[in-house]
């Protein structure tokens, strides 16, 4: 963040594609709007352009930082619409501290989670690995895999589509 605040573009683009994957899934999921959700993400790190030199780390990590401002702002831009109420835009909190309740239902969700993944073969559970728990792009999974970037897409696709199943979404 201090190379960003120094206006070093390269950190930025750095910053841009360790985050950017789940920040725009987080976006996508509550705007379900794919050009929304790219305008917004692009907000986002102007944003954090804008403002970083007034980061401060201690009081919380980059990327929940970065996560946050990306849901406040996908959640601003649903307030905008017409279509959709206040009160349903809840669904979309992250909390900030676990409750006994939340933390078990969170333990319970990242077991399932797991076993999925050892279902799958092993090749596949490792691009899940990289690109949701690591959040790499398709291009830095692809890099450091060795495979094909269409393999890598092409693979992600049907692992999402046979998780989807499993956990009937």
């Amino acid at each position: 963040m201090r190379s960003i605040a120094a206006h070093d573009e390269s950190a930025l683009a750095e910053l841009y594609d360790r985050h950017a994957a789940p920040l725009y899934s987080l976006i996508r999921r509550i705007v379900h709007d794919e050009a929304a959700a790219e305008e917004i993400l692009q907000d986002v790190f102007l944003h954090v352009w804008k403002v970083a030199p007034r980061f401060d780390q201690a009081r919380g990590k980059l990327r929940g930082w970065l996560l946050v401002m990306a849901r406040n702002r996908a959640l601003s831009h649903l307030r905008k619409r017409q279509d959709v109420q206040v009160d349903d835009l809840d669904v979309y909190a992250i909390p900030t501290t676990g409750t006994q309740e939340t933390i078990a239902e969170q333990n319970e969700l990242t077991a399932k989670i797991h076993a999925a993944l050892e279902e799958m073969p092993p090749e596949l559970s490792q691009l899940f690995e990289l690109a949701y728990f690591e959040g790499m792009t398709h291009s830095e999974i692809a890099q450091r895999t060795g495979q094909p970037l269409g393999t890598v897409k092409t693979r992600l696709r049907s692992g999402l589509i046979s998780l989807r199943r499993v956990f009937q979404l």
